[in-house]
């Protein structure tokens, strides 16, 4: 039968891995919501970029058509 002392001790062992491993968690969940945080500024900045392009080739766009206007009234 084992000793009062033994049961002590075994316990003892489990609450510290119980401590550890809510130690690591706590710390995997921090972990985790710095790159959520991150995961959504480069959403944000995916989607600005986006827009930027869009306006550059709206203007592309723009500047051909008035100069295939010119060219056509020219000619």
């Amino acid at each position: 039968m084992p000793s009062k002392t033994g049961d002590h001790h075994e316990s003892e062992k489990i609450y510290a891995e119980i401590a550890k491993l809510m130690a690591e968690t706590s710390r995997i969940n921090a972990e985790l919501s710095k790159l959520d945080l991150d995961s959504k500024k480069t959403e944000a900045e995916t989607t600005k970029l986006f827009w930027y392009l869009v306006a550059i080739a709206s203007g592309f766009v723009g500047a051909i058509a008035a100069i295939t206007a010119i060219i056509i009234k020219l000619v």
